[in-house]
């Protein structure tokens, strides 16, 4: 007595070239074995992508005086996938940017640099760093001064730190800064995101004084030093 066919939507056109051109009927364990077959071949195809790009997406957390002047930069450099601005560095859990701005806390005011590896590296996002903001100037970024304004590199691991290392002393040797650099380098304590508003807060607020007057004028320096390195248009 023949198989009983168990027609599927996804396998009757298989299964009806099986029978006209073979004549016999198709199992149901002939139809999952497709399935299987089908499925493990798609799962496959999926998932590496996504492996690859999250193995490529790194993080770097820079402090180079007011967060809203590092993040601008950043967001327009190649390779960059986000920016948030936020504190690190301090003694207190949660901190509030009213508590920070005391100078108390003992937070910075930093950014987390999220990355794509292939575009872009620690090392160039590092010569972006010391390049628009002053790093021998202790605790003070033009006008805004305090420890929450401080130069500081917050590493990831310990090759972010030998690379931030050697990138210092080149900087040394090379007297670009003519003197000292104060930079802090220091392990990543833990970190919080900055309150809503922080975030974009140049593209939000183009127009007001800060923004006009401190933070244009960098992103204008930045763009005309790294014109090479901008981001695309559909990037």
């Amino acid at each position: 007595m023949p198989h009983r066919i168990m027609w599927r939507a996804d396998v009757w056109l298989l299964a009806g070239a099986l029978i006209i051109s073979g004549g016999y009927m198709v199992t149901p364990q002939e139809v999952k074995a497709v399935d299987d077959k089908s499925n493990q071949a798609g799962t496959i195809g999926n998932q590496k992508p996504e492996a690859d790009s999250a193995r490529e997406i790194q993080t770097a957390t820079f402090g180079g005086g007011c967060f809203w002047c590092v993040e601008a930069v950043f967001e327009e450099l190649e390779g960059v996938t986000s920016v948030e601005s936020g504190y690190a560095g301090g003694e207190v859990d949660k901190p509030t940017y009213e508590a920070v701005c005391t100078g108390v806390t003992g937070h910075a005011e930093v950014c987390q640099i999220h990355y794509n590896e292939s575009k872009t590296s620690f090392a160039q996002l590092l010569e972006v760093f010391f390049k628009t903001h002053d790093p021998t100037t202790l605790n003070r970024q033009g006008a805004d001064r305090g420890t929450q304004y401080r130069s500081v590199v917050f590493y990831h691991d310990e090759q972010q730190k030998e690379v931030v290392e050697k990138h210092i002393a080149q900087l040394e040797k090379d007297e670009v800064w003519g003197s000292p650099i104060v930079t802090e380098v220091s392990p990543l304590p833990k970190y919080f995101p900055a309150e809503e508003y922080h975030q974009d807060y140049f593209k939000r607020n183009p127009f007001k004084g800060y923004c006009r007057v401190v933070i244009n004028p960098k992103v204008r320096k930045f763009r005309s030093t790294f014109r090479d390195k901008l981001k695309s248009a559909n990037e």
